[in-house]
């Protein structure tokens, strides 16, 4: 069986919980929950991987020494505080947001999927959106663009940091007691990682998809050009 040690090694870098976990534990964690619930540049972090593994981590006593209370606590309040600075900064900027050029890591295409799903729910999406990468992190950034009254926003921002940072933590935690877990747990971290790697392999290929037909006829386009 691999070991952790040979695990991280092979690990994605920073896109990988567990080597996030082990060399800048509970920091780390709390950073990445933090960045992901309403920063830009938090969107492609693996929010939901992470508090997962921590739990499992946890409960196998590697890496993370903390008490599970104290952690889901913690880890409640970073993804507060992170969608309550993606409120505030959805407020400042206003549209400005959707005129913002691509850019390697920016797509309008995200902001405007956050805002469908804002339309679309409302005040709950700022707890289901929690479930969702990518578009946890802009939903708290449209609530702000849509002026949604600070209460509402808040008392929802609350609910959806206990459910999600407490919640996805609690349960990899208890699925960390089972044996078959426990014995297995470097494959689980594996599997895990590939999971975080995953959302962003699917957009990466529907961006490619899109561009391939505007390439396609820009192609067709040339030879009328030429003549």
């Amino acid at each position: 069986m691999s070991t952790p040690q040979a695990l991280l090694a092979a690990g994605p870098g920073f896109l990988d919980p567990q080597w996030l976990i082990s060399t800048f534990g509970l920091i780390g964690i709390l950073a990445v929950v933090f960045a992901e619930s309403g920063l830009l540049i938090g969107f492609f972090l693996p929010g939901d991987s992470l508090l997962f593994t921590a739990g499992l981590l946890v409960a196998d006593g590697r890496y993370v020494h903390q008490p599970l209370w104290l952690l889901c606590l913690l880890v409640a309040v970073a993804a507060i505080a992170g969608d309550q600075v993606g409120y505030l900064f959805g407020r400042r900027v206003g549209p400005s947001l959707f005129r913002r050029p691509d850019s390697r890591l920016f797509r309008r295409e995200y902001v405007e999927r956050a805002d469908a799903f804002f339309t679309r729910y409302g005040a709950r999406s700022i707890v289901l959106a929690r479930f969702v990468p990518v578009v946890r992190t802009f939903t708290p950034i449209i609530a702000g663009i849509s002026r949604m009254p600070y209460r509402t926003f808040l008392i929802f921002n609350i609910l959806g940091g206990v459910f999600w940072g407490a919640g996805i933590t609690v349960l990899g935690y208890f699925l960390g007691q089972i044996a078959f877990v426990k014995a297995n747990i470097e494959f689980i971290l594996v599997g895990i990682v590939a999971a975080s790697l995953l959302p962003i392999g699917v957009q990466l290929l529907r961006s490619r998809r899109k561009a391939a037909p505007a390439d396609t006829s820009q192609a067709g386009a040339q030879p009328g050009l030429q003549r």
